[in-house]
């Protein structure tokens, strides 16, 4: 079965942006712009909510550092509220459930596919039990005033079990994590 890997972006707090800052907070670095160059999973098929979709469109029409690599990767964008065509090329409309999409791609596909944003198409990922790699990189500033989309608000209880971690720059830190939902706080024993 295909892999599937939740990937997001995020302040130290737990926001996936902020009133009034640039892309990456501003502080991304060369290490960090070098990685994505790389194009960690670019053979995966990249799954976005139609808000990600949109912010993503416009950071490479406006060439944001480190967005160029996403125009020539395979898309798919679930949303009831756009319609095709679609303007961002290599993009595929799905405007039926998105847990029960998934679950079918991974049934009946062999491409491994992984979330960009998208903060509830996430949730819904986990939530059904569909996530097998949970990948956050924090960057170093607090926006509690001015921060929005906090990312964790209505997930289930989560178990995650480091598998990776890396430092990029000296200030951003990757995390990678098994993913296990729970029915509840554990039991002391």
């Amino acid at each position: 079965m295909p892999e599937l890997v939740v990937d997001f972006i995020t302040s130290l707090d737990g926001y996936g942006a902020a009133d009034g800052w640039p892309g990456w907070w501003g502080l991304q670095g060369p290490e960090y712009l070098a990685w994505l160059a790389e194009s960690p999973e670019g053979d995966h098929l990249t799954l976005m909510g139609a808000n990600t979709y949109r912010l993503m469109h416009a950071f490479t029409a406006e060439g944001e550092p480190g967005t160029d690599v996403l125009t020539g990767m395979s898309k798919v964008v679930f949303s009831s509220t756009l319609t095709e065509p679609l303007e961002w090329e290599n993009t595929t409309l799905v405007t039926g459930d998105a847990a029960e999409a998934v679950r079918g791609m991974r049934q009946d596909g062999d491409r491994p596919m992984r979330t960009i944003g998208s903060v509830s198409l996430c949730r819904s990922l986990v939530t059904a039990g569909l996530v097998d790699r949970f990948r956050v990189v924090m960057f170093p500033v607090i926006t509690g005033a001015t921060g929005r989309e906090r990312i964790y608000d209505g997930y289930p209880d989560v178990a995650l079990d480091m598998i990776d971690s890396r430092t990029f720059d000296g200030r951003i830190q990757l995390v990678e994590y098994v993913p296990r939902v729970l029915d509840g706080p554990p039991l002391p024993s």
